[in-house]
């Protein structure tokens, strides 16, 4: 059996201009970076402001486990699915961060025969745009130790300085530290520490803002801490945005890039759905609908996490709204949900797959509680048996829901007709109803709480000491129209990650907030979460390296 990187080797590739052109672009209109990846210019995506929309189909997915979902693969199998069946079809999903890449995930373009090609140039720093980000997070730091340095005339308090450093590594060991160490000539010291570039609030500025003004204007915003007098510095105070812009315009600039089936998908933007609101970005989502009858798009990590934001923050703040969703399952995974060890997984086991379903079920309910109609897509593995399947389609046929047969990765597009003409139906019908959890109005904590109870179906959620008396002073100073991304750990309703399965009644701990007052969202960051994550004990990275022929390998 070959590998997703041999066959992503194998591929047919068409110039990037010709996928281009499928989707209405000139040559003009475009960067191409070699031949098989360009940006679209600012110009094109300018034109394309007042075209007719196209449908919006979210992927999401259960919670994740070491059996694996497949959400990604879905994504795009499904894209190429439509496309076969007469749709005009293009595919928006994030770009890969190194950190997990050479963590735990090795890859991130889809799998088998449903993958976004180049994928190796996607996972390895591909057109720089997080480098840009980095940078540009990275500028905003220095600039306020320099001022500081200089004589510190906005009067900062360094106390309260919450601008902390970035890079896209997982790097446990730069969760705290002090910088300024030295001397008087290296500044002054303070405490602070790194978090990964997907965790910035420039990668969320730029996943949300609708073109370069708007982006400058959001940069400006960012709260970088407070004056002695508890007053809110701003890079606009300190003449940092308009070099921030500069270092992101052409970061802003959606990619094009291509399925092995040839068919156009926009990678751009990359913010975690653990740690930030995992959601590609605002300006490829609508450049893509403007081009395209349907647009098939994901929201990271399981619906708790990735799709509550996707349609609480995302969709809120883009004016967006989803035709229907997909809420993808393994067999494997829901038989780990009924509490089946990972070793054992090959083993029939009808009765672990019920179990396991409380998982989707919990998930069906909270989308249909944002009024979208949703079909389940079971990612299929050569393993599943059919009293297995067999007891996922009555379990959905109990909650009023159509479970999907795909086979994608085997098979590529044809593998997921069946799926794509059921997505149809659904997007076609008129059955959505969108609306968002919690109104603009709703004071910051009871939108933590109704997140935490609604969706997490916690208890309660529980403040650490400030926690509430901080979003009280955001609400006097004006932010209390924002809505609310929760960080918190993605492979359990709860805060404990080894609770699978659909949990109730626990306590959600909110351990910090964080003010992103340029990407327009309160951070609730919750029992141990970490925005700079750490790599496991046998990272990727062990087993990634070049052959004799200097092509890459270990990335899947």
């Amino acid at each position: 059996m070959m590998t997703d990187i041999q066959i992503a080797r194998q591929a047919s590739k068409l110039p990037i201009a010709e996928i281009a052109e499928r989707l209405g672009l000139t040559p003009a209109e475009i960067l191409p970076y070699g031949h098989d990846k360009a940006k679209i210019t600012h110009a094109a995506i300018a034109s394309l402001n007042g075209r007719p929309s196209g449908r919006l189909v979210l992927v999401t997915a259960i919670n994740p486990t070491p059996a694996g979902e497949g959400k990604t693969t879905t994504t795009v199998g499904l894209g190429d699915a439509l496309n076969r069946i007469g749709k005009r079809t293009t595919i928006c999903i994030r770009e890969a961060s190194l950190g997990p890449n050479f963590g735990m995930k090795g890859g991130a373009a889809g799998g088998g025969r449903a993958q976004i090609v180049p994928m190796e140039d996607m996972n390895l720093h591909f057109t720089g745009d997080f480098h840009a980000i980095t940078s540009a997070h990275n500028l905003l730091a220095a600039m306020i130790d320099n001022h500081v340095y200089w004589g510190n005339d906005l009067n900062i308090d360094t106390r309260r300085i919450t601008w902390r450093r970035v890079m896209d590594m997982n790097d446990r060991a730069l969760r705290d530290g002090v910088v300024g160490l030295g001397g008087p000539t290296n500044g002054f010291p303070r405490q602070s520490g790194f978090d990964i570039t997907v965790a910035s609030e420039v990668m969320a500025i730029l996943c949300l803002a609708s073109d370069l003004a708007d982006l400058q204007e959001r940069l400006g915003r960012i709260v970088i801490g407070e004056t002695f007098d508890r007053r809110p510095v701003t890079a606009r105070d300190l003449g940092a945005d308009g070099a921030m812009t500069v270092l992101l315009k052409d970061a802003m600039q959606p990619n094009l890039v291509q399925t092995l089936e040839n068919h156009p998908a926009l990678v751009h933007g990359g913010p975690f759905a653990n740690i930030a609101h995992g959601c590609n970005s605002v300006i490829a989502t609508r450049a893509a609908l403007a081009m395209s009858e349907y647009v098939v798009t994901e929201a990271g990590f399981g619906a708790d996490l990735g799709a509550e934001k996707f349609l609480n923050i995302k969709c809120r703040l883009a004016g967006l709204a989803p035709s229907a969703v997909v809420l993808v399952a393994t067999i494997r995974a829901l038989k780990m949900n009924g509490g089946v060890a990972k070793s054992d997984l090959g083993k029939e086991d009808a009765a672990a797959v019920v179990r396991g379903c409380t998982n989707l079920g919990r998930h069906i309910e909270n989308l249909h509680g944002f009024g979208l109609p949703v079909v389940v897509a079971l990612n299929h593995f050569a393993g599943d048996t059919e009293a297995e399947t067999d007891a996922l389609r009555s379990f959905c046929t109990d909650h009023g829901v159509e479970a999907v047969i795909a086979r994608h990765w085997a098979e590529g597009g044809a593998g997921a007709e069946d799926l794509a003409h059921a997505v149809t139906r659904l997007a076609e019908s008129g059955k959505a109803d969108f609306h968002t959890l919690y109104p603009d109005a709703m004071p910051l904590w009871q939108k933590i709480e109704t997140i935490c109870t609604r969706i997490y179906r916690a208890a309660h959620a529980e403040p650490a000491a400030g926690v509430r008396k901080q979003l009280e002073a955001w609400e006097m100073a004006g932010y209390g129209d924002m809505p609310v991304c929760i960080a918190k750990t993605q492979y359990s309703f709860s805060t404990d990650p080894s609770l699978r399965g659909a949990p109730g009644g626990h306590v959600i701990p909110v351990r910090e907030v964080r003010l992103n007052a340029g990407a327009g969202f309160v951070v609730a960051i919750c029992g141990e979460i970490m925005t700079m994550p750490g790599l496991p004990r046998h990272p990727a990275a062990e087993t990634i390296m070049l052959d004799r022929d200097g092509q890459v390998e270990g990335l899947f």
